[in-house]
């Protein structure tokens, strides 16, 4: 089915993937427009005071839409350590020159200055969530409401013991130096070599992140290094995101290029002989691009807020919430959004738009002494670049789940689901893509 046949069906526009209006019963919430400043009201009947930890694509996204919906008389202040925010979405660009790490730089200047968001700097030591208190180093902060988007965490990979190792075999998946580390790698591997990738077990940051980094390797090798191979291990037994599309580039467009592996679980690295240790045997390359398994960060652990047993691993790893507001299941007004939390949609920079919606919409509700909406409906979209100039979509329609407290992805009334990928890498999907990440950031950061 063609994209725009897509929409049509799900009941979508471009615009509602792009930036998409946070659907809810009475007093739904609709999205603002990019290219112009919204008043913050003066009062909507909320009032109180708003933590917000984390300044990515949820954190920056509730601080704005908490002011904008809550009004004046809802404080909020954004901690965050960083002075910019690198976007992972376009991130794998970098790597064949399509982008580079300063035009995926962002920072929180127009958060304080449009929407009277305050900003303070630091590490969270402490969270404290029956006193309802938060604590940078010994500065305290009190709140009526928290909301906590750290982003996410890595395992270590036996093999790379130092912060030396890590760096000589960067994951990347944080969008920054290691990205650059990566690209110069890439250009520095000789003709005849091999990059070899890991996929990490689901979920992960960002579902069909290895494989379109896979493509933009391998398509950039043809142009550059045509005797050189793409190898990718995934320790997953298939593709987890857009398999359709992405089998389809790896045994056609990129056909004697790409090497696909299921089923291999890393086991270990060995630094001096590049060489990756899997279940399936051991693979050696030139560049090696181990992507680690992924968790819940350090503050959540620590604060003794992560509270869900992954069936892979046997381990706590994420946050379990309720979806209608994001609300931790055992820690009254603590509300985790992004990559940490446990919510039935993918870790994806569009669905922390969404759900920083979702949960800035519920706490302005509750702040005025309401209840949160009970039917929050939200979308998820990603564009995966296959070429230097062609790119796939997907995309899925969720809605929230009482019973489960998660959302779930939407049925019709013959229960199809809604959602879909594009199938093939086209043009036009390129031009669309490069539009929906400018508007995405747009509704996010200005």
């Amino acid at each position: 089915m063609q994209r725009r046949h897509f929409l049509r069906a799900a009941g979508l526009s471009a615009a509602g993937l792009v930036a998409g209006a946070v659907q809810a019963g009475s007093g739904s919430r609709t999205r603002t427009s990019s290219t112009t400043v919204p008043p913050v009201p003066a009062d909507t009947g909320a009032a109180g005071r708003v933590l917000v930890i984390g300044g990515g694509m949820a954190g920056t996204t509730a601080a704005k839409y908490l002011r904008l919906w809550g009004g004046q008389k809802v404080q909020v202040t954004m901690i965050e350590r960083e002075t910019s925010y690198v976007s992972n979405i376009m991130s794998n660009l970098v790597l064949n020159g399509g982008r580079t790490i300063a035009g995926l730089t962002y920072n929180w200047d127009r958060l304080v200055a449009n929407y009277g968001v305050n900003r303070a700097r630091g590490d969270v030591t402490t969270i404290d969530p029956v006193a309802r208190r938060v604590f940078v180093g010994t500065t305290r902060y009190d709140y009526d409401r928290l909301v906590i988007a750290p982003g996410i965490a890595f395992d270590p990979i036996a093999g790379l013991d130092t912060d030396a190792l890590r760096a000589q075999f960067p994951h990347a998946w944080q969008a920054g130096a290691q990205t650059t580390t990566l690209r110069d790698q890439l250009r520095a591997m000789p003709d005849g070599g091999t990059f070899v990738m890991t996929v990490p077990m689901a979920p992960y940051r960002c579902p069909p992140g290895p494989y379109e980094r896979a493509c933009v390797v391998a398509d950039w090798l043809k142009r550059n290094k045509p005797r050189s191979k793409v190898l990718v291990l995934d320790e997953n037994p298939g593709i987890t995101a857009e398999p359709e599309s992405f089998d389809r580039a790896f045994r056609q467009t990129h056909a004697g290029v790409i090497t696909y592996v299921p089923n291999a679980v890393v086991e270990r690295i060995d630094p001096a002989t590049r060489t990756v240790h899997t279940a399936m045997g051991p693979f050696t390359g030139h560049v090696i691009n181990p992507i680690p398994r992924q968790r819940a960060p350090e503050l959540l652990y620590r604060n003794g807020l992560v509270n869900d047993a992954n069936p892979v691993v046997g381990e706590r790893r994420w946050v379990n919430v309720d979806a209608v507001s994001y609300e931790h299941l055992s820690a009254p007004g603590v509300h985790v959004i992004g990559d940490p939390a446990n919510h039935g949609q993918p870790k994806a920079g569009h669905v922390a738009n969404m759900e920083a919606k979702v949960c800035a919409d519920a706490i302005t509700r509750l702040l005025r002494g309401d209840v949160p909406d009970p039917s929050p409906v939200t979308n998820s979209a990603c564009y995966s670049p296959i070429t230097f100039e062609t790119a796939s979509w997907l995309t899925a329609v969720f809605r929230y789940n009482s019973t489960s407290r998660k959302m779930e992805v939407t049925q019709t009334a013959t229960g199809a689901k809604v959602s879909g990928e594009a199938g093939i890498a086209t043009k036009d999907n390129f031009e669309e893509m490069n539009k929906w990440f400018v508007q995405l950031m747009a509704d996010t950061f200005s």
